[in-house]
């Protein structure tokens, strides 16, 4: 499969900041899911140097979570790491990775935020809105917003605030194990985009898709 650029990659944060404005109005974040099928999760990782990003995408069947396919793709690291703008680091080597699959995935579960980000346009809303794919933000931490405290049994969550604007959920995935912090990507919506992610996890604090990735991505 091959993903039309939508726009040229940047060289400045300046740069990258005016993209993220631009497209952050194409992001949607209601529901707008074909039958679920394949899920697919991606991740990032690094030489010991920082010279080379290396991306995998795992492809699961769903509801089933049996690894289907798998693709990576290593190019040349083009882009600093800074917070906030960590998709122009990652992304060309996730659509390099995307590209060589057989299977489209019906939804993507990216190891980073969606809108649960300053400008509202984090690694999987860029992602959705380059390949329209409908994808969700699944992050170990917390970048930015607030939370009440969260209780201790799975399935478990409260909303994320920022700004008096709720942009994500801090999900518990396992009992008495740190949360997870789910925001929407692209074309789903924040409790549905919860649903996907506990049907994901029926084992582990991480999804199915992301332990298959990160593996994949550090190997």
């Amino acid at each position: 499969m091959k993903f039309s650029q939508l726009h040229p990659w940047p060289n400045t944060t300046a740069e990258a900041r005016k993209i993220q404005e631009e497209l952050r109005s194409q992001v949607i974040t209601e529901d707008q899911l074909n039958q679920i099928k394949y899920v697919a999760g991606i991740d990032v990782g690094y030489d010991t140097k920082n010279n080379i990003t290396k991306a995998a995408v795992a492809v699961l069947n769903f509801p089933e979570l049996q690894k289907q396919e798998h693709a990576i793709a290593q190019i040349e690291t083009t882009f600093p790491y800074i917070p906030g703008y960590l998709s122009f680091r990652e992304i060309p080597a996730i659509l390099e990775a995307l590209e060589k699959l057989n299977i489209l995935p019906d939804l993507l579960l990216c190891d980073g935020q969606g809108i649960a980000h300053p400008r509202r346009f984090g690694l999987a809303c860029h992602i959705g809105v380059l390949t329209n794919i409908p994808a969700i933000g699944v992050a170990k931490t917390r970048f930015i917003g607030e939370h009440e405290p969260l209780s201790e049994p799975r399935g478990s969550w409260q909303p994320l605030h920022h700004q008096s604007e709720i942009i994500g959920a801090v999900l518990r995935t396992r009992t008495a194990t740190n949360p997870l912090y789910i925001s929407t990507g692209h074309k789903i919506s924040l409790t549905t985009a919860i649903e996907y992610v506990l049907n994901c996890t029926p084992k582990y604090r991480l999804p199915e898709t992301t332990r298959w990735a990160d593996h994949l991505a550090s190997t």
